[in-house]
């Protein structure tokens, strides 16, 4: 069975958070341990809390102090940081997860190039390829969402291949379209709203990431897996394919 406790440690952040670190760098069995602690609090939340938001390498615990002081969760303790964190490591210790579960697959449709995809050419001339050669590698990776951030539904992703990886952008956008599909380094992210930006620019889906009319408010999740599936200009602005991808 898992160990959630193995190389955890837990800080404060400040007087209404904590965070759970569960290792350091970016890979798989940590992103699972990440969503194991997620899944156990949500499923499991005590008095006050008020969110916990995953990242790479940790989750943080956002709490109601005066909920959480006045609840007693734990006898004798005299803080809500203290409370809260027996509170977690009690939740912890009685953590028996032996299911497996299936990582929700999504596809992305994009239109590479163009108008859709200013940078393409610089991607494919910066890394000795053709823009066929680029749009070929880059569909055909599955992308692990490890968080959300930067901005609402922005999908961190790892698992792009580094024969494509590209630095950013010198001078950053003024404004990105939402949907815009780019590369920074040796990552590839989508834009869900319009923003500043320095990711160089292949190519943009008619997918909507940020969904506030919805709960969630976003399209994607962490644990997601990626494909995007090049799709033609026409294909983009049918709506019926829309209703498709939607």
């Amino acid at each position: 069975m898992p160990n959630l406790k193995e190389n955890v440690q837990i800080r404060p952040l400040s007087d209404s958070a904590l965070v759970i670190q569960v290792g350091e760098g970016i890979n798989e069995v940590t992103h699972t341990k990440v969503k194991n602690i997620l899944n156990l609090l949500e499923n499991h939340p005590f008095s006050g809390f008020v969110e916990a938001v995953p990242a790479y390498n940790n989750v943080t615990v956002y709490y109601n102090p005066i909920n959480v002081y006045f609840s007693n969760l734990e006898k004798g303790v005299k803080t809500p940081y203290e409370n809260v964190k027996t509170t977690i490591i009690s939740l912890m210790n009685q953590f028996h997860r032996t299911e497996t579960t299936t990582d929700r697959i999504v596809k992305i449709p994009v239109v590479y190039g163009g108008e859709m995809g200013p940078d393409l050419e610089f991607v494919a001339s910066y890394n000795g390829l053709t823009p066929s050669e680029v749009i070929k590698i880059h569909s055909s990776t599955e992308y692990l969402v490890y968080m959300l951030g930067f901005a609402p539904g922005f999908p961190f992703m790892g698992g792009m291949d580094k024969q494509i990886a590209t630095p950013r952008k010198e001078t950053p956008r003024l404004a990105i379209a939402p949907g815009s599909v780019g590369i920074a380094g040796s990552q590839t992210g989508i834009y869900p709203l319009e923003t500043p930006g320095g990711w160089q620019i292949i190519g943009r889906t008619p997918s909507r990431l940020f969904l506030p009319e919805q709960s969630p408010p976003t399209l994607l999740q962490p644990g997601d897996r990626i494909q995007f599936v090049p799709i033609s200009l026409e294909e983009y602005t049918s709506d019926w394919e829309m209703k498709v991808w939607a």
